[in-house]
């Protein structure tokens, strides 16, 4: 891994634009110095040596380069693939070195001109790119809609459940009432012939005493 170091004590907006050459698969890394709270925008494009034509053309389809953004406590801010040509964003979080790296994810599959790359590099600190942050918002915006739809999906789902519960709730004290008030008309019936055949006995027996003159 090579390091290309700039180190930079930010505060004003600040940009610079180089290039470098790199090798299939190299990595090359650079090292800002930035405050915390710092937006970083990088655009960065990729062009490969041709050896017919002795010079850098367009890169081919399917090269493409891994950004990886971290500090010195191995924190990893940006870790992401990008096309021959992007634009990343990171903000800083706290303040000190942030090493920006680039490795190409070129083979010799899609290297057909040479493993040569040269790779162009926009670095702009501490400028706010209102196109970027305009996206940004909309990400953002675009997430919270999302999650605030499965919210409402969700919250949706419990109000069916609890109105199901409640119905069922319902259905079952009514089921309920109806059986307790089925076993009392039933108790009062069992009481009226137990009564009833009471009655029927004892004027059974006073008539069987009175016919066989036992009273």
């Amino acid at each position: 891994m090579q390091r290309l170091t700039f180190l930079l004590c930010v505060g004003f907006p600040f940009s610079t634009a180089f290039y470098f050459h790199a090798g299939e698969r190299e990595e090359k890394c650079l090292i800002e110095d930035l405050p915390s709270d710092t937006l970083v925008t990088g655009t960065l494009k990729v062009q490969q040596w041709d050896t017919g034509r002795h010079a850098f053309l367009e890169s081919a389809p399917g090269l493409g380069m891994f950004v990886t953004v971290t500090t010195y406590n191995d924190e990893v801010i940006l870790s992401k693939l990008y096309g021959p040509q992007g634009t990343f964003y990171f903000t800083s979080h706290s303040p000190g070195e942030h090493i920006i790296c680039l490795e190409s994810n070129s083979t010799k599959l899609v290297s057909f001109g040479g493993s040569r790359l040269r790779i162009h590099l926009d670095i702009r600190v501490g400028e706010h790119d209102l196109d970027a942050a305009i996206a940004q918002a909309k990400d953002k915006v675009n997430e919270l809609t999302f999650e605030l739809q499965h919210l409402i999906e969700q919250i949706e789902q419990i109000v069916k459940e609890q109105n199901y519960q409640r119905d069922r709730e319902e259905n079952f004290r009514m089921i309920s009432e109806d059986t307790n008030s089925n076993v009392l008309w039933w108790a009062f019936a069992q009481i009226l012939i137990f009564i009833s055949v009471g009655i029927f006995q004892m004027k059974y027996l006073k008539d069987f005493f009175i016919a066989k003159k036992l009273v």
